[in-house]
């Protein structure tokens, strides 16, 4: 007899997955055994054993010395329930796993492409670095990514905008990548409630002896925002055509419209703060400040500043 799991359940978790490949290849096993191995807990696994069961799997399980959990002699798991499209989003999302270096997703996308009769396409690399990243950067992620799984307090000592240094000790939740940054959503133990960090100024990193019961995150529309301390101030600029490589890698397309004579005019929001006018400056003589004219003032005292220091 063919079973086959129902796609929403199957999609849930690789776990279930591999669960079934391994009662396949060892007939039994204890639930003690499946949790050491996929480092969860009995009651988890029991959990799962329910799911399978209630898709209709074969499973079962018996007490006692000699008992443990086997699936029906007959069973064949039947591919063919599961579209071609869905193993592709499977094996593509175990690729994904296996690429952040998820626990157990290489094999399991090894098992799970060889049950399919797929090749196991090298389609994508991630790496979290900027290009000329030093070690301690890949390091960082390294660690934190390691903590988030394992549920590991971490400390770190970190820097404010203000250049002011203190030393955090939190519970690492999720890495985030927004607006060409990577930032780390914890839960402070010092402040008592959910923080966002920038990685890049995450600094002496470690983690601490000591794990942590997960707390529910808020949602991202809904908890947790990004305020910044200083007004937001509405930059209108114009670059010109030679920078227009950097003007359409950091600004969004709904952001720009070209000019008659090629300009490219920017509208966007920042805070004002010295690392925009540093980012201002950072386009040299291909931008000009529009708008708003105390902006345009400011810059023009660096820039007088900056010639200063040269006509000494």
């Amino acid at each position: 007899m063919t079973w086959g799991i129902p796609g929403g359940i199957a999609m849930q978790s690789n776990r279930l997955f591999e669960i079934i490949y391994i009662l396949l290849n060892k007939k039994k096993v204890t639930a003690t055994e499946l949790a050491e191995y996929f480092e969860v807990s009995r009651r988890t696994i029991c959990r799962d054993i329910e799911m399978l069961s209630f898709a209709g799997i074969p499973i079962y399980a018996n007490k006692g010395r000699y008992g443990g959990i086997s699936l029906l002699d007959n069973f064949v798991l039947d591919k063919s329930l599961i579209t071609d499209s869905e193993q592709q989003e499977i094996l593509a999302s175990l690729k994904i796993l296996e690429e952040l270096k998820y626990p157990n997703a290489k094999e399991s996308l090894g098992r799970l492409a060889n049950l399919f009769q797929k090749t196991n396409d090298d389609w994508i690399s991630v790496d979290f670095s900027h290009w000329g990243s030093h070690t301690d950067e890949i390091d960082t992620f390294s660690i934190i990514k390691s903590c988030i799984l394992q549920q590991i307090i971490i400390e770190f000592d970190y820097f404010n905008s203000f250049g002011q240094s203190s030393c955090n000790r939190i519970e690492p939740y999720k890495l985030w990548f927004k607006e060409k940054s990577w930032y780390l959503k914890g839960y402070s133990l010092k402040h008592e409630d959910f923080r966002i960090y920038k990685m890049t100024r995450i600094k002496n990193l470690k983690a601490a002896s000591q794990s942590f019961a997960k707390r529910e995150l808020p949602s991202e529309s809904a908890g947790i925002e990004m305020k910044s301390p200083f007004e937001l101030v509405n930059l209108k600029l114009q670059f010109s055509s030679e920078i227009a490589y950097r003007v359409y890698d950091e600004f969004d397309l709904e952001q720009i419209k070209e000019d008659e004579k090629g300009n490219l005019n920017v509208t966007a929001e920042y805070p004002l703060n010295d690392w925009v006018y540093g980012y201002i400056l950072s386009f040299g003589k291909e931008v000009v400040v529009l708008e708003p004219d105390h902006v345009k003032k400011h810059i023009l005292e660096i820039v007088n500043k900056i010639t200063g220091n040269y006509e000494r």
